[in-house]
């Protein structure tokens, strides 16, 4: 097979991430976050810093993402059955989904309670920026400890992307709640903490839509962005024996894990030459594009000499096209 016609790039198809890696960095990040979200808490209330609190909140959040997505990671665990015969892996979906959600929600409460802080006539009261500051240091190392644990693998895994996004959105929040800190310490700028909680919102929001719109991307069964079907039409059209590949479909069970139907038309009545163009095309599908859930009928056509004697023979008869071919009799060129 000539293969200069592929652009699918080596890094298009996304690797499956071992379950055993991706428990054990979950794990640590979820007792990492849940134990210094209570520190924050702590300190934003004894500090009367609104950005902490929002802070706080938001790692506790994470935690609870973290959580779900543990919990996911083990039902995908679980092997196929007749009753899921692709396996479990789309409950990692829906966790990536439920977690985005919630940020919104939580972005929502966060904003609300920032612009309602700005324009309350307390928001000048008193704000201990120095526990402020140190507290916002320690989350940043937390925060940047847990981003790292996270980031490994998170391209080629939907669940894990989403719980490094919690991650890196905490970390820039910490350097929010910083700046915030040193503004009301220097200047005495006790806005710049609503302020930075609007940030924090707007940062949690950001990250969560991208989150959802791949979440239902899938869960849709879209076609995946990395794999053009005009390309897999023409790839599988390039196979002798094909004359036409019909109702081709191609969505995605899980991030790394992509399934394929299509219904071809071949010129091979012999039943084991089109055994055999269908482990050729199988090999070709999972090596090409990396989809190895592949499902494929096969049907003889009309050999292509035959089709001008047919189309001969409707004319003469006056029959619409649509009409029974059992009714017609294929001529052979002796015939004539």
């Amino acid at each position: 097979m000539n293969r200069s016609h592929l652009s699918c790039p080596p890094n298009c198809v996304h690797a499956v991430v071992p379950a055993s890696g991706k428990l054990r960095s979950l794990w640590m990040a979820l007792v990492l976050i849940v134990s210094f979200a209570g520190v924050e808490l702590s300190v934003g209330l004894a500090s009367h810093s609104l950005a902490l609190l929002a802070e706080s909140g938001h790692m506790i959040s994470d935690g609870l993402a973290l959580a779900l997505a543990l919990l996911a990671t083990w039902i995908a665990q679980l092997p196929p059955s007749q009753q899921a015969p692709f396996g479990y892996r789309r409950v990692e979906i829906l966790a990536a989904l439920a977690n985005g959600m919630g940020l919104l929600v939580i972005a929502g409460w966060i904003g609300w309670e920032a612009f309602t802080h700005l324009q309350a006539s307390d928001s000048t009261a008193h704000i201990l920026s120095l526990p402020m500051l140190i507290t916002a240091l320690g989350g940043l190392a937390v925060n940047s400890i847990n981003a790292y644990l996270l980031h490994q693998g998170s391209q080629h895994d939907l669940n894990l992307r989403g719980a490094f996004l919690h991650m890196l959105a905490d970390v820039i929040s910490s350097v929010g709640v910083i700046i915030a800190a040193v503004m009301i310490w220097q200047w005495g700028w006790t806005w710049a903490d609503g302020a930075m909680s609007l940030g924090v919102a707007v940062l949690i929001a950001t990250g969560a839509i991208p989150l959802i719109r791949q979440s239902l991307h899938i869960l849709l069964e879209k076609p995946p962005s990395h794999l053009d079907l005009a390309q897999i039409a023409a790839h599988l059209k390039g196979f002798e024996g094909v004359v036409a590949v019909n109702h081709l479909r191609v969505w995605t069970i899980a991030l790394g894990q992509e399934a394929l139907s299509a219904h071809l038309v071949t010129s091979y009545s012999d039943g084991n030459k089109r055994d055999r163009l269908l482990r050729q095309m199988q090999m070709a599908l999972q090596q090409e594009f990396g989809i190895a859930e592949v499902v494929l009928q096969m049907t003889a056509g009309l050999p292509i000499e035959e089709i001008p004697l047919v189309l001969g023979q409707l004319e003469r008869l006056n029959r619409p096209l649509n009409e029974p071919m059992s009714e017609i009799v294929v001529l052979s060129p002796e015939d004539d």
